[in-house]
């Protein structure tokens, strides 16, 4: 509370700077005026689409990162290149580059092999923040995994379990309650990225916020006003994860 304290005070400190040379113009997002009001209901519409966009990438990276972390425990070699490849593969490309690949590229790929699919804007952010951010998520499984002793596994096998049931009931678990911390960042990774939804149309937080910069020409207290959007979703992130890190134990200092 007391950041958040912080956090309006300086808001309303700049507020009260307007000059008379007009340096300032918060006139645009003033809620006393409509105009104002109007311009900060159309900015704050834009969470939605970020959040949802930013929950289904990170649930399909989640999945992907564990699909692609699994074969860097196995024995076969094969497997264990696989995975090195797509990680350092995927890792190597910046967001950007990819996004604009998936979203115009992509398509006509579909198309040449006789699959006629248009990719919006959407589903197209999803599917770049999803496979760009897999790589690091399968990272964080394979770290979390190792990190468990191997005297673990073997208690298992000793008891007739498989692979399958072993890693089910026996190690993800306990590294759940490691790779959380770490995932959760990634989630904010993921809120953050999907600012460059933007470029290719996508109707999120800065989208909005630009569309709003071309028509008022107010750069400096629009971006002031997106900063803050986005600064109140990762708090709010944040303080969700620490209630589940407490929920699931994963904050094993304070537990000691």
């Amino acid at each position: 509370m007391f950041r958040i304290l912080i956090l309006f005070l300086l808001f309303f400190t700049l507020n009260s700077c307007s000059s008379p040379e007009g340096t300032w113009g918060w006139y645009v997002i003033d809620p006393s005026t409509k105009a104002g009001w109007t311009n900060i209901k159309f900015l704050v519409g834009g969470f939605y689409s970020t959040i949802l966009l930013s929950i289904i990438a990170a649930f399909l990276s989640i999945f992907i990162g564990l699909v692609v972390a699994l074969p860097a425990m196995s024995d076969n070699k094969l497997l264990k290149l696989f995975n090195r490849v797509y990680v350092e593969f995927i890792r190597s490309i910046p967001l950007l580059p990819m996004l604009f690949w998936v979203f115009y590229g992509l398509p006509v790929i579909l198309k040449s092999i006789g699959i006629d699919a248009n990719i919006d804007a959407f589903w197209g952010a999803i599917i770049t923040l999803a496979i760009s951010d897999s790589a690091f998520t399968a990272e964080i499984y394979r770290a979390g995994i190792q990190s468990i002793s191997k005297g673990q596994t073997e208690a298992a096998k000793t008891i007739g379990l498989n692979y399958y049931q072993t890693m089910r009931y026996v190690i993800m678990p306990q590294a759940l309650r490691r790779i959380l911390p770490p995932l959760a960042n990634q989630f904010i990774y993921i809120v953050k990225m999907s600012a460059f939804a933007s470029v290719i149309g996508m109707q999120e937080l800065t989208r909005r916020a630009n569309e709003i910069v071309v028509t008022e020409y107010r750069p400096l207290e629009i971006y002031t006003l997106l900063i803050f959007e986005y600064l109140i979703l990762v708090l709010l992130i944040s303080f969700g994860v620490r209630y589940l890190e407490k929920k699931l134990g994963s904050n094993e200092s304070a537990n000691s």
